[in-house]
């Protein structure tokens, strides 16, 4: 059961992929903290992170715009003061992780950095590939500046550094870092999705290049190293029963070593059925 909803966290469907968004999506939750100087500060079912530093902080997604103004509530909560988060950064362009960031980048003031890739539907709210839910848009957003393969963004101490895993989105990025706790330094991997979601694998005009993205995607995702895995959807690796252990004394709640190549395996398998059913 918890390697199919570890599973889930890495490759969950796009909410537009369900008749209903799940409530949990838009269901306020209390921020906390995870490990080292990294927040949650999303919903209940749709994460935002929030990475800090005495010079400035990082916000990794902005989830769907109803959850703007609790996203700014959590961050203020703990402490932080929303004209000092100085860096937008995106999983990925879909609604339910891009909506909020145009509210976020005019409410803080900070700098938008994305993929190339994924510019295109980030400023203009509308994804290309072509899906079987039909087209979901959200509020667009200007890009400030586009992110180099491998070259951490840079806020005060915080170094993110973007691996674009293309596939679930032609830009999707996975985003790693290194974070001290307990006076050890350990490797957080926050990985854009791996699923399919209702994209089309065959004769998919809108992104051509699709099929031979995943396929790229699984090993690179496979091959890196991390202690702790924080996705888009927190459910999939338990991450607030993770922090309610972590509070009744489990201190090493949040590690979870050898995950990613069990889930770019798992995803890589679920895929290649999926493009069977679809070539049938």
């Amino acid at each position: 059961m918890m390697r199919f909803a570890l599973l889930a966290a890495l490759v969950c469907p796009t909410p537009a992929a369900a008749a209903l968004d799940p409530p949990a999506w838009t269901e306020p939750t209390a921020p906390f903290r995870i490990v080292g100087n990294i927040y949650y500060v999303g919903s209940k079912g749709l994460a935002a992170y929030l990475i800090t530093s005495p010079r400035g902080h990082v916000l990794l997604d902005g989830t769907m715009d109803e959850n703007v103004e609790g996203i700014e509530r959590n961050i203020e909560g703990l402490g932080f003061r929303l004209r000092d988060v100085k860096l937008l950064l995106n999983s990925h362009a879909h609604f339910d992780h891009a909506a909020g960031l145009a509210r976020l980048k005019r409410d803080t003031g900070a700098t938008m950095v994305a993929s190339a890739a994924d510019r295109g539907a980030l400023e203009s709210g509308t994804p290309p590939s072509i899906v079987s839910y039909g087209v979901v848009t959200f509020p667009a957003v200007k890009v400030d500046r586009l992110l180099r393969e491998g070259r951490p963004e840079r806020v005060g101490s915080i170094a993110l550094t973007p691996i674009v895993t293309p596939g679930h989105t032609p830009g999707c990025t996975t985003w790693t870092t290194t974070t001290k706790e307990r006076g050890r330094t350990l490797r957080v991997v926050f990985p854009c999705s791996l699923t399919v979601a209702g994209n089309k694998l065959i004769d998919n005009t809108g992104y051509p290049g699709i099929v031979a993205d995943f396929r790229r995607s699984f090993p690179a995702t496979a091959k890196l190293r991390a202690d702790v895995v924080l996705p888009g959807h927190p459910e999939g690796v338990e991450l607030l029963a993770r922090a309610a252990r972590r509070d009744a004394g489990d201190a090493d709640a949040f590690l979870m070593p050898g995950l990613l190549p069990k889930l770019a395996a798992d995803a890589k398998k679920a895929f290649e059925a999926e493009l069977t059913r679809q070539t049938k």
